[in-house]
């Protein structure tokens, strides 16, 4: 059995996180994939270095941990016709830069992500590791007035918001809109800041760049407030950064992590993979979406 082989490492120093050896994530067994899903409910950040994924692969994967929100997709400065992308101007360009701001996916949507799949395809010479944040260990971190200032506080998740912000909306259509995931004609999600992960009963703080407008809050006290929580959060030893190496392929769970990309040299191609899980809309839903 894979099992036999199988080893799990904490990362050192650090709150969350394991690095995973010994196995192959294409040929992965019921017992092994039992022993990794439950080292993924406790590190919440699982990395397997040297897995070489094809998408299909990845998400083959991605399927063991539950449904897709959306097959594997590039995240990359790279286009179909093989053009190396770095206009600041550019939208796949204000896409990356975006990314860079902590926060859990797809809390802007009706139903937020379990997780995802990662994977490295090309990985530029410098820069572009990727950092993730222990949600569980910043409500832990909190002092008791702050976490009784916020039980029962909710605010609003919006790429719109997040991506205007920080000066990186994208070009417009035709009709005024924009054709990218996530700039959905929904209502604007509502997620409360204090959430309880429904399979560890972990308690964890909800907070990054979508979060804006605490319900009953001036925007700009609200905008303040949260830029304090999210930074409060990316602390030691809450916070680790992968760098990269080709085939290095995570796992991680987007309840319990923020996460963001870091900068690199984008006249450097760069091409990773993303699979999408998607969340119970029992535990995982916005509280106007249920």
């Amino acid at each position: 059995m894979a099992t036999d082989t199988l080893t799990i490492e904490p990362i050192d120093g650090v709150t969350f996180g394991a690095i995973v050896r010994g196995v192959s994530l294409a040929e992965l067994d019921d017992a092994t994939f039992e022993a990794i899903y439950a080292a993924w409910l406790e590190h919440c950040l699982l990395i397997f270095p040297g897995q070489f994924l094809t998408p299909e692969t990845q998400n083959d994967v991605a399927r063991r941990f539950g449904d897709l929100e959306f097959p594997a997709m590039p995240i990359s400065n790279v286009d179909k016709q093989g053009r190396v992308h770095h206009d600041p101007g550019d939208d796949l360009v204000k896409s990356l830069r975006g990314n860079e701001g902590w926060h859990m996916d797809s809390t802007y949507m009706p139903v937020q992500a379990k997780g995802a799949v990662f994977s490295a395809e090309v990985v530029p010479s410098a820069g572009a590791a990727t950092g993730w944040a222990d949600m569980r260990a910043a409500y832990d971190a909190l002092d008791d007035d702050t976490r009784d200032r916020i039980q029962d506080l909710e605010a609003l998740h919006s790429l719109y918001y997040s991506q205007g912000r920080a000066g990186y909306l994208p070009t417009k259509n035709a009709d005024g809109g924009y054709d990218l995931y996530g700039y959905h004609d929904h209502d604007v999600s509502l997620r409360p800041l204090v959430k309880v992960h429904p399979e560890t009963g972990r308690t964890i703080l909800v907070a990054g760049r979508h979060a804006h407008d605490i319900v009953g809050w001036d925007r700009a006290e609200s905008e303040r407030f949260l830029d304090e929580l999210t930074e409060a959060a990316a602390q030691s030893p809450r916070v680790h950064h992968h760098q990269w190496q080709p085939g290095d392929a995570v796992i991680w769970d987007n309840r319990a992590l923020m996460h963001r990309g870091t900068p690199f040299d984008m006249t450097e191609p760069r091409v990773m993979w993303h699979t999408r899980i998607a969340g119970d809309p029992i535990s995982e839903a916005a509280s106007n979406h249920r």
